[in-house]
């Protein structure tokens, strides 16, 4: 019976709470693994650090298909709004989710990170310059499609999802329901990966420590200060700008109410789509056009990630400082470019923008063994970092739904 529950613990409890008895586990084994190594004969920190590998080698390998099923399936079925207006919250969307991306750049370039990395620099070939990179996302993009998979190809991957996705959108209901399906198939199987992240954190919390010491985590707190920081600047700085431009009045009122609301509640749900009906009641609540939110708020939800596209630009530049790999100003634009797409393209699964990782990393000529390290480090701060990110992503969705609509209805009123 104790087994049992122990089991049950483990694999159908909290997430969150499983991440957290991982980590600290993870911790004390580092500290007690030399007392221990006279009797054992062996350091266990060092031991158990291949189930960090085993977790690492799961995310590399789920990543290339839930990509490419997940694009397919998204472009194969998009709606389009019958709502003029819906362009203007499109724009907003898009707009938010770029700038994003440029505040992670600003905070990445103002406090240079360093993350636990098993390799270094000396065994890559990065890019020179931003015309090299040009030139290898263009060779890229005409690989073979199960070459692109089987060598994690991200930006091929990406060009053929969006191909294929295209051409479905002319297929019968039911090709698009299949495609449906095998995203869906696919999201378990990475449900399942995720499960397993306190038994990997474990891992390479221990080895991590074991090998660079209780040092390590100071980088841990520095790369999450970074992300939270950048978040909260486009909450409360950037958002209220794009507000602002929309309806010519002080924006807080309106912002506060969003995130108090619905930021509130996504961060502790850590699922934009399950924080729609919450976004849809206070849409409601704001006097705003049901025909307008009852499309822009489920689409944003899909496509409106400033807070993924603030993860997938940290963590990607914090490994390219890391590798200690150059970066060019176009080179960092571009980055921003490609880090508001992925995010467009983020799984709804907790995590999910973590697993866009590579997309961005390729850009660099990080092989993806290395990505899916940095992925691991995603989710060694994922308690705060998803939670936030949620929050901002959600809370955005209403925020802009509501700025369109009152500059409309300013418009119609003049």
């Amino acid at each position: 019976m104790n087994t049992s529950r122990f089991i049950s613990l483990f694999f159908h409890g909290s997430l969150v709470k499983r991440i957290i008895v991982g980590l600290i586990l993870g911790v004390i084994t580092a500290l007690i693994s030399p007392d221990l190594e006279p009797v054992l004969k062996f350091n266990l920190a060092e031991k158990v650090g291949i189930l960090g590998s085993l977790f690492v080698k799961g995310l590399r390998a789920v990543a290339p298909i839930l990509i490419f099923v997940l694009v397919i399936a998204a472009i194969a079925n998009k709606k389009v709004g019958s709502k003029s207006n819906m362009k203007d919250i499109v724009v907003l969307y898009v707009i938010g989710t770029f700038c994003a991306s440029i505040v992670a750049v600003l905070a990445s370039f103002a406090f240079p990170m360093h993350i636990p990395l098993t390799t270094t620099a000396d065994s890559l070939s990065p890019p020179s310059s931003v015309s090299e990179v040009f030139v290898v996302v263009i060779s890229n993009i005409f690989a073979n499609p199960v070459e692109a998979l089987a060598t994690s190809n991200f930006i091929g991957i990406l060009t053929w999802a969006i191909a294929l996705g295209i051409a479905l959108r002319h297929a019968a209901e039911g090709t698009k329901n299949v495609m449906n399906d095998f995203a869906e198939a696919v999201s378990k199987i990475v449900h399942l990966v995720i499960s397993l992240a306190p038994f990997g954190i474990f891992g390479l919390v221990a080895a991590t420590l074991a090998d660079k010491g209780l040092n390590a985590l100071w980088n841990y707190g520095h790369l999450l200060i970074v992300l939270l920081g950048s978040m909260f600047f486009v909450a409360f700085v950037v958002n209220p700008i794009i507000v602002y431009w929309k309806i010519r009045r002080n924006p807080y009122s309106l912002v506060w109410k969003c995130i108090s609301v619905s930021g509130l509640t996504a961060f502790f749900t850590r699922s934009s789509a399950a924080n729609i009906p919450v976004n849809i009641d206070l849409a409601e609540e704001l006097g705003l056009d049901e025909e307008t939110y009852s499309v822009s708020i489920p689409l944003g939800a899909t496509i409106n990630m400033a807070g993924a596209a603030i993860t997938i630009t940290v963590l990607t530049l914090a490994a390219v400082q890391t590798l200690g790999i150059p970066v060019s100003v176009p080179t960092a634009i571009l980055l921003s470019v490609v880090s508001a797409v992925c995010a467009c393209g983020a799984s709804g699964v907790a995590g999910g923008s973590l697993l866009l990782i590579p997309l961005a990393c390729s850009l660099f000529g990080i092989p993806g063994d290395v990505a899916a390290q940095v992925i691991a480090v995603g989710f060694v701060i994922g308690l705060l970092q998803d939670s936030t990110e949620t929050a901002l992503n959600s809370s955005t969705d209403v925020l802009f739904t509501a700025a369109v609509c009152m500059a409309e209805e300013r418009k119609n009123n003049a």
